[in-house]
């Protein structure tokens, strides 16, 4: 047989068409009589499939059951929040790594593979011991391990100049030893002047 030439007499589908069931048209529908929602409840209901993500029917969600971030509030502080502060460490006892004299940064760390890149800012711990003379520019350095880098012959140069803390200043009632002599000074204020005994020659002249 030759080659089937198509046209508008024998165009048809290539696969057979099937008609969507009618919902809430009754019993007679295909779909039963209450089109395939169930009875009763929450998603038998219109717009019951449009809840947020994290919805639980009412019930006290994930998010709110969970413990929350605890921490400092600094203004900068990444990537947990706003209100949260990280630092990738560094130990002194894995600068073995460097030549006496080499300058230790954040890009040399990376070369290193001390640390994986430099978007975190880095701080340099005391743990292990040091005897090469380095100079170390990083973020962040402890007290022991500033003592240890200098003690070696070592610099330490801070990237990131440390934040000076503001003195809290707690408003309430002023202590008892300064409470004393202000209250001593307002009684003697409030007692009535008496007046000096005459003397007596004055006495002696009535």
């Amino acid at each position: 047989m030759g080659e089937r030439t198509l046209n508008l007499s024998n165009l048809q589908p290539a696969q057979e068409r099937v008609d969507r069931k009618r919902v809430g048209r009754g019993p007679g529908s295909g779909k039963g009589k209450y089109a395939g929602r169930g009875n009763k409840g929450q998603k038998s209901r219109a717009g019951s499939h449009k809840m947020r993500a994290g919805f639980e029917g009412g019930q006290m969600p994930i998010h709110m059951r969970i413990g929350k971030l605890r921490g400092s509030t600094s203004k900068d502080a990444m990537p947990v929040g706003p209100f949260r502060t990280e630092t990738v460490p560094v130990n002194i006892r894995d600068l073995d790594r460097f030549d006496a004299g080499a300058e230790v940064t954040p890009e040399s760390l990376v070369e290193k593979r001390l640390i994986k890149n430099t978007k975190i800012d880095v701080k340099l711990l005391g743990s292990g011991e040091v005897a090469k003379k380095l100079t170390i520019r990083v973020h962040k350095i402890s007290a022991t391990a500033r003592e240890k880098i200098e003690a070696a012959g070592g610099t330490v140069e801070l990237l990131r100049e440390p934040k000076v803390r503001k003195k809290k200043h707690h408003k309430g009632k002023p202590t008892t030893a300064a409470a004393k002599p202000a209250a001593a000074a307002d009684d003697t204020a409030g007692e009535p002047v008496q007046d000096a005994p005459e003397s007596d020659a004055a006495a002696s002249e009535d």
